[in-house]
């Protein structure tokens, strides 16, 4: 009999919809529940494409003994993290703070009024050294609620103030200065493998924001070193088991530390991010491998993460079949198969195909050689056969909820390197998904998180806002609609309104409609994804020159002068907030071009913009037959048309330099900026 869950569409929330657990959604009904007949809260937290949540669902969470126990003595919760990231942010930090450890599955032990006073990750049914068994576990933490609640309630108290304390913002007392993004790089040349590029030995996740700091630190510095060191990652990656040979894409992390081996879902965000940091490398090196990849990149999220509507899906699990992995693996024998005797032994040698196998007995496909970029016609030919074969295969579960601020980064990513690479797709895949997330997904001018089956949820976040302005600011670039300029800054009001406290003096995650948890949740590390405040700040940043709002301006560097001292102590989980402090201490480019958007000299003044690399700009765009009312911006207050002819304008500073016409004379100015 299908629980309470059935009613939900979170994909990962109907995955447990048929356990004999009585699972809740998040909400006050459970609290309600649990406060009529106190008992404590059971919260599990997860997601669709997380393999340890599906082992300890098939463990424990489809026991019927294990189940009996929870409904007993606990009132249950399941929430999709995804779907609830400050449900998750918040109870993660609690667990850390207990455990100093953390991860998905996420177990939490709450009062009835929703603080935690014990957590864990995942346990096993039976013990496992050091792991304890779940239901010794469930047994032990009913006893301690019934008979100890007076230690647990002291706990509560002592874990909320740690939690408290270490979520308050401590202002720099120095100035913001050029050196601290010195201090930052050295910390993170330190921490970087020289051998096989990226930081750290194993488990390697890719960090694309720490590399897109690199790159503006090269940019700011000329350091060769620096721009090395995201060559060589790229590289790596690019040839790794990392990255999906076959269909494209890059899954979430490697096992070890050359990248040969991933923990094989793929995620939106990730490939969102590493896509527009592949387009950035191609325009700082001018190397093909890197454009390559980035096409590679963008045209998996086009042909398997898109929705009709026009939005992006959240990922692909790393299981199919119910093994992880199943659906990338080859044998040599499959890939003969596929292209005949010669070719396939040939093929197989490059992707480092072995008879025994580099994973639990079959192959992940990664060129082998240092020579080979994989991007021959002979190679392509041979990806496409071997796509065509996979796809007969049992795919990987899907997510299909589509959510506001991971579909924020794939719509700059994508408006990017449509107006870089000039792909004609990419742009009108661009402009339906800034479309949907304006018309499908904003209720009352006012974004809601996620979208599944016609139906948008849940109150939008600061991420949602922060990243889908940095969207629409690249699609505005892209397209030179100003509709889309106007929206962007018309966000940037409402996401100050709804997350900014001007008497503490920091952006926090949620908004006034959002469910009150122990402590408002305000999430500043910058994990696989920029953390709401950062990406708010930088767009902020952007917005107060755009729109002249010195208002923005400064709560753009209030906000990082409170974060200067641990992004330089810990840059590795700082990157974008090192990339906000860079775009503060330059003095950013402004870029205007003026022109109908249908004349090709305004095309290509916007070509040579694009084409060159600045890190620290903003762009507007004035058509004079455009409705939307922009030319009172500041920015664009007397731009007229030289000679009737698309002008650009490249100001920096307080001073300008002469308009333009001609795309030649406006790469020298940029050039020279």
């Amino acid at each position: 009999m299908a629980n309470r869950l059935a009613k939900e569409t979170s994909p990962y929330l109907l995955q447990h919809a048929d356990n004999p657990v009585d699972w809740y959604p998040w909400g006050e009904e459970a609290f309600d529940r649990a406060r009529a007949e106190d008992k404590p809260v059971l919260l599990s937290i997860g997601y669709s494409a997380c393999h340890w949540c599906h082992v300890m669902a098939r463990e424990s969470f489809e026991n019927p003994g294990i189940a009996r126990t929870m409904n007993e003595h606990f009132i249950n919760i399941k929430v999709d993290r995804e779907e609830r990231p400050d449900v998750d942010s918040v109870y993660m930090e609690a667990v850390q703070a207990m455990t100093s450890s953390g991860g998905w599955p996420l177990t939490v032990f709450l009062t009835p009024d929703g603080k935690p006073f014990f957590g864990g990750t995942y346990f096993p049914p039976e013990d496992r050294p050091p792991l304890p068994a779940f239901a010794h576990v469930l047994r032990a933490v009913a006893e301690a609620y019934r008979q100890r609640r007076g230690e647990i309630e002291a706990n509560t108290r002592q874990l909320e103030a740690a939690i408290s304390r270490s979520t308050a913002d401590v202002p720099a007392v120095e100035p913001l200065a050029a050196e601290m993004l010195s201090r930052a790089y050295s910390r993170l040349a330190r921490a970087f493998d020289r051998r096989s590029g990226g930081f750290g030995t194993a488990p390697k996740f890719p960090q694309p924001m720490a590399l897109e700091f690199l790159l503006r630190y090269f940019h700011r510095n000329r350091d060769n070193r620096a721009l090395a060191m995201v060559s060589l990652t790229l590289e790596n990656m690019a040839r790794g088991g990392i990255h999906d040979q076959i269909g494209g894409g890059f899954h979430r992390y490697a096992t070890d530390r050359r990248w040969l081996v991933p923990h094989f879902e793929k995620m939106l965000y990730d490939n969102a991010l590493l896509s527009q940091l592949y387009v950035h490398a191609h325009l700082v090196t001018g190397k093909h491998l890197f454009r390559y990849i980035a096409e590679r990149t963008l045209d998996y999220l086009l042909r398997e993460m898109r929705a009709p509507e026009g939005g992006f899906y959240s990922s692909q699990d790393a299981d199919s079949e119910g093994e992880e992995g199943k659906y990338y693996l080859w044998t040599p024998q499959e890939i003969k198969e596929v292209l005949g005797q010669g070719p396939g032994q040939v093929v197989g040698d490059i992707f480092g195909v072995i008879s025994g196998g580099n994973f639990a007995g079959q192959n992940i496909l990664h060129i082998d050689g240092e020579e080979q970029s994989g991007a021959s016609s002979t190679i392509e030919q041979a990806r496409e056969a071997l796509l065509n074969r996979r796809e007969r295969r049992v795919k990987p579960g899907r997510d299909e909820k589509v959510i506001a601020g991971w579909n924020g980064l794939a719509l700059a990513s994508l408006a990017e390197a449509a107006c870089v690479l000039q792909r004609q797709d990419y742009l009108a895949a661009a402009e339906a998904n800034g479309t949907f997330l304006l018309a499908s997904m904003m209720d009352g001018g006012y974004f809601r998180h996620t979208y599944k089956d016609g139906v948008a949820r849940i109150d939008g976040y600061l991420q949602d806002y922060a990243t889908v302005i940095e969207g629409l600011l690249a699609l505005h670039q892209a397209t030179l609609d100003g509709k889309w300029l106007q929206q962007a800054i018309r966000l940037g009001e409402v996401m100050v309104e709804q997350f900014w406290n001007g008497k503490a003096g920091a952006l926090y995650d949620t908004g006034p409609g959002h469910l009150e948890l122990f402590i408002r949740p305000r999430s500043t590390f910058d994990g696989a994804m920029p953390s709401g405040p950062s990406a708010a700040t930088l767009a902020l940043l952007k917005l107060a020159i755009l729109a002249g709002n010195q208002t923005w301006a400064r709560i753009g560097a209030q906000s990082l002068r409170s974060m200067a001292d641990l992004m330089v102590q810990e840059p590795l989980g700082f990157g974008h907030w090192l990339c906000g402090l860079d775009f503060y201490l330059s003095r950013p480019k402004e870029i205007v071009i003026v022109g109908p958007r249908d004349d090709p000299g305004t095309s290509q003044l916007v070509g040579t913009a694009c084409k060159t690399w600045l890190p620290n700009k903003v762009f507007a765009a004035l058509d004079p037959k455009d409705s939307t009312p922009l030319s009172e911006l500041p920015l664009l207050v007397n731009r007229p048309m030289l000679g009737g002819r698309p002008t650009a304008y490249v100001c920096q500073g307080y001073a300008c330099l002469a308009p333009v016409n001609e795309p030649a004379a406006l790469a020298a100015q940029l050039k020279r900026a």
